[in-house]
């Protein structure tokens, strides 16, 4: 009789691959991601909130984001964690550190080596020793100069079945798009001309799930990333992996089953590893992959940065409150990973439904004046839509819908306490952390707007800066380390610990958070605006008798004798029990 993990595998496996056999598939894949020198649990880990606690926040950024042209940048990058991060965030996400040929990384040439231009395995096993690693599974597609494709051209076994292929006689009019250029791509092959399937760019080719040897080959690489240190593993561009010509070829059945086996093998794994699924689409899409809470560990809280931005601009917090009053707890065993920026764009689909055409095109005109780009998405029919805004999230603060202002670095660290105080995990782009301009110079050098937001700091230069009290690198990096340090205290601020949202006055984002224990309650209330707000205390329904206190400033909250002030995106945090 077969033990529950099989069972459950065979039905994973006949529900993608219905024609073949589950029990031999099965074995291979056990094979793939346990060989020979490899054992599974033998009972698979039961959903539960123990794999993350109010201490836990994340670092984003791209292992060659600082550089000094005599280090290894994973060395440099190491040195910064351990100057500027340690006891501060205890995770860090390095983005694609494969060699590559296009897109920062995302064209990924070689899955099994590092790119030797920022370092090798050992640095990245060095920084997983002392950091939760997150690593990108990019497993939609590979570089169209990779050995894979290569060997798909000449026509040998097995890469001459690993790319998806269509006809341009095919109805592709269902296709969701994330991009303008023509999806498919013609190549001559060994076997006659092809057109080959490319999602994101001509240099980023799909490959074709429908093989089961294209899925055991990403189980194998999901299992050297393990045996690399990595803890948190992110599925990069999931959505669109398994196509059907006909369909929309997002968010299909099958998607969702294979992200449904590679849960079953994280909860079998001796290794404590998180699956992290990334899928910018608007959010009920964005929240189907929890499932039932049998896919993704964690989802990308995608709705937060467009929305979080339109609040800080407009000076109202109507439409994100709206947003997240709306939006459910995460299920047992999962959590939300909140972030403002992030090395892509302010993604604009998430904010479909939410925000009206009037206010994201107010958006757009604000991020240009601020020397933002926009990047557009193909609907069909010749028609094209915002798909993101490429900025940094600090030169988007530089000011309102009205204009420029003296409120910059105000506004920008009132943008990232909200992000701490929600249910979930943060993470902070290091460009966010580090208050990084608009690198114009590399968007010209490169074609790419998305580069606008992926500036390569000298680490000399940087570290003047940070040395330099006035910079606006210095007091945003402290303001930031000082409230996440403040966050990992709180046991309210779980990422699983109760949520509720306040409707109080448009101009406050305000949310109540309470530990698991029911013993720390915080009121989290952020000024939106440039205007002095006062709110009445009795609208927060302070319990009586409790002592109510800004963790933020030290002051003591009375219960109903004087207004609660805020000055312009002044932030306060209200505790009955301060840590």
């Amino acid at each position: 009789m077969k033990d529950p993990f099989s069972l459950r595998l065979s039905e994973l496996v006949r529900q993608i691959y219905p024609d073949l056999n589950a029990d031999i598939l099965g074995s291979q894949i056990v094979d793939a991601f346990w060989p020979e020198d490899r054992h599974r649990r033998k009972r698979g880990r039961k959903p539960g909130n123990g794999f993350w606690s109010e201490r836990d926040a994340l670092v984003i950024t791209y292992g060659n984001s600082i550089v000094d042209g005599a280090h290894k940048p994973l060395d440099l990058l190491h040195d910064f964690l351990d100057r500027n991060l340690r006891g501060v965030t205890n995770g860090v996400h390095i983005l694609p550190f494969f060699p590559f040929t296009s897109d920062d990384g995302f064209a990924v040439s070689d899955y099994r080596a590092v790119n030797p231009v920022l370092g090798d395995w050992s640095d990245i096993q060095r920084i997983g020793s002392e950091f939760k690693l997150m690593s990108d599974l990019v497993l939609n597609h590979v570089s169209s100069q990779s050995a894979w494709f290569h060997d798909y051209i000449q026509g040998h076994a097995p890469y001459d079945k690993f790319f998806f292929e269509a006809s341009p006689e095919d109805d592709l009019s269902e296709v969701v798009r994330p991009r303008t250029h023509p999806l498919l791509r013609e190549v001559e092959t060994a076997d006659g001309t092809k057109h080959v399937w490319c999602t994101f760019s001509h240099d980023q080719v799909d490959v074709d799930f429908r093989n089961p040897e294209v899925l055991l080959e990403f189980l194998r690489i999901m299992r050297m990333h393990v045996d690399n240190g990595v803890r948190i593993i992110r599925l990069d561009a999931v959505a669109f992996v398994w196509k059907e010509v006909g369909t929309n070829c997002i968010h299909l059945p099958q998607t969702h089953a294979i992200v449904r086996l590679m849960r079953l093998l994280c909860d079998y794994a001796a290794e404590p590893v998180i699956l992290l699924t990334e899928t910018n689409v608007p959010s009920l899409e964005n929240l189907s992959y929890f499932g039932n809470r049998n896919e993704a560990h964690v989802v990308y809280n995608f709705s937060l940065p467009p929305l979080l931005l339109h609040a800080m601009l407009s000076g109202t917090a109507r439409y994100l409150v709206k947003w997240q009053a709306a939006m459910p707890p995460a299920q047992l065993g999962c959590a939300y990973l909140n972030f403002s920026a992030s090395h892509d764009g302010i993604g604009m689909r998430p904010a479909e439904g939410i925000l009206t055409e009037e206010q994201k095109d107010a958006m757009i005109g604000v991020v240009r004046r601020y020397g933002g780009e926009v990047s557009m998405r193909a609907l069909g029919g010749g028609r094209e839509s915002p798909y993101e805004l490429n900025i940094t999230f600090f030169e988007a603060m530089k000011g309102t819908l009205k204009g420029e202002d003296g409120w910059h670095v105000e506004r920008f660290v009132a943008s990232q306490t909200i992000v701490m105080a929600l249910e979930g995990i943060p993470a902070f782009y290091i460009h966010a952390l580090l208050a990084t301009p608009n690198d114009h110079d590399k968007v010209a050098k490169t074609g790419m707007k998305r580069a606008i937001n992926r500036h390569n700091w000298d680490y000399g230069a940087l570290q003047a800066l940070l040395d330099d009290p006035q910079s606006h690198t210095s007091q945003v990096l402290e303001a930031l380390k000082a409230r996440i340090r403040l966050r990992g205290r709180q046991p309210a601020f779980h990422p699983n610990g109760t949520q509720f949202t306040l409707q109080i006055d448009d101009r406050i984002f305000g949310v109540w958070r309470q530990s698991i224990d029911r013993d720390q309650s915080i009121f989290a209330l952020h000024n939106v605006s440039d205007e002095e707000v006062e709110l009445n205390p009795v609208a927060l329904n302070l319990i009586e008798g409790d002592t109510w206190t800004d963790l933020i400033t030290g002051e003591t909250i009375a219960h109903a004798d004087y207004p609660i002030e805020f000055a312009p995106y002044q932030c306060r945090w209200i505790t009955n029990r301060a840590y």
